[in-house]
């Protein structure tokens, strides 16, 4: 972001948020959830959102952008890595039908993250096919929360993992979206 890029946000009710609550696809006017099983997957599903809403409306380069050296990530790089998370966890859920990375090395995520439209839409494919897989393997076991699966607890830690994993992305996102055109909010 260069020292001229102003500080913005597109919504005009609350200016420490993304959008107007009216247009968030978070919003909801319903009852809130109602249990745990619920409540967890909200969590999820409105964090998941999150993510996607900080990428809206960027081009390859943007999305491709880098933060500050020598960090790698980018908001693309960031589309990646919970797609490889979401694999990651799949694999904790059902052992004996792990799958390779996604990405290769470690940091193939991050490094592979270049301004091209290709590997953009590959992302986000990915990651809506990723999460699609993991909350295919996790509704398997809805039926009980607290059920031991693989070597990494229960199904109400993996969901909380996931969440937690989204909760410190999205804090990230917020920063890397600022640091490009320099839209802020919730």
């Amino acid at each position: 972001m260069d020292e001229l890029t102003q500080r913005w946000t597109k919504a005009t009710v609350h200016p420490d948020m993304w959008v107007d609550p009216d247009e968030d696809p978070r919003s909801s006017d319903g009852p809130a959830p109602e249990g745990e099983l619920a409540t967890l997957q909200e969590y999820l599903r409105d964090y998941r959102a999150t993510l996607l809403m900080k990428c809206e409306g960027l081009d390859s380069e943007q999305l491709a952008r880098r933060s500050v050296l020598p960090s790698t990530m980018s908001l693309l790089g960031l589309l990646r890595h919970l797609a490889e998370v979401e694999r990651d966890w799949q694999s904790w859920l059902d052992p004996e039908h792990a799958r390779p990375s996604l990405y290769g090395d470690p940091d193939g995520d991050f490094d592979g993250a270049i301004a091209d439209d290709a590997v953009v839409a590959e992302a986000r494919e990915a990651l809506a096919r990723e999460q699609a897989a993991t909350d295919a393997a996790l509704s398997r076991h809805d039926h009980d929360l607290g059920a031991a699966v693989g070597a990494h607890g229960t199904v109400r830690e993996i969901r909380i993992h996931l969440i937690e994993e989204y909760a410190r992305h999205c804090g990230h996102a917020d920063l890397l979206r600022e640091c490009v055109d320099g839209r802020v909010g919730q």
